[in-house]
């Protein structure tokens, strides 16, 4: 059933990079949503103990879910969506620092981490105040604060799997802020997505 429904959530993921590319709003509001929910049915499915780490980690999934169909409505629900990542930023946190933590990777994850969130957070709140759009500034410092928090809580739990997903997950939204407060490129919006999807089956696979 696992490997069934990680099938479905690539077939999904797949169709909804076409979408992107295509600009097909039809065909991704259908495979966005679902290639997401096909991964948290995925997580479900898993034959592992059913704790605290899963649990957390199933939420931080349903939070996704979420953020994912507030990204993609027509209206402009940017800060919605960035509120329901940020939650599930704090959960995908917990899920990893309820596991076996070690200090020694922690404090290593955030002598990696801190300096990135920095050179990130200066670049894009910079961008952010050039086109006035101040009321921004403290939702996206605290965005990147927690993703950064996720990252470094993922190296703690010594789960390489994590790790991998937790990085390309913070590579995916500092491309969804690279091109939304400085310079859309043209190859952003699958790139986006692709990181995104990726990064997810990393955090799912993180679970065996």
């Amino acid at each position: 059933m696992s490997i069934a429904l990680l099938v479905l959530a690539g077939v999904m993921a797949v169709l909804d990079w076409v979408a992107v590319a295509r600009e097909s709003a039809i065909l991704e509001y259908v495979s966005k949503p679902l290639a997401t929910t096909a991964l948290l049915a995925t997580a479900v499915s898993l034959d592992v103990p059913h704790d605290g780490p899963w649990a957390w980690r199933i939420a931080a999934l349903a939070l996704c879910i979420l953020g994912d169909v507030f990204l993609m409505l027509p209206r402009d629900a940017f800060v919605p969506g960035l509120a329901s990542f940020a939650v599930g930023q704090v959960l995908f946190s917990v899920s990893f620092l309820s596991d076996d933590v070690s200090i020694t990777r922690l404090v290593l994850g955030a002598v990696i981490a801190i300096p990135v969130a920095v050179l990130l957070a200066r670049r894009f709140v910079g961008a952010i105040r050039r086109a006035g759009r101040g009321e921004l500034v403290v939702p996206v410092i605290v965005y990147v604060v927690l993703i950064s928090a996720m990252a470094v809580s993922s190296v703690a739990a010594g789960s390489v799997v994590a790790v991998v997903g937790a990085l390309l997950f913070m590579f995916s939204d500092s491309l969804i802020a690279e091109s939304r407060f400085v310079k859309l490129r043209a190859w952003h919006p699958v790139g986006i997505m692709v990181t995104y999807h990726l990064a997810l089956v990393g955090l799912v696979l993180a679970l065996l």
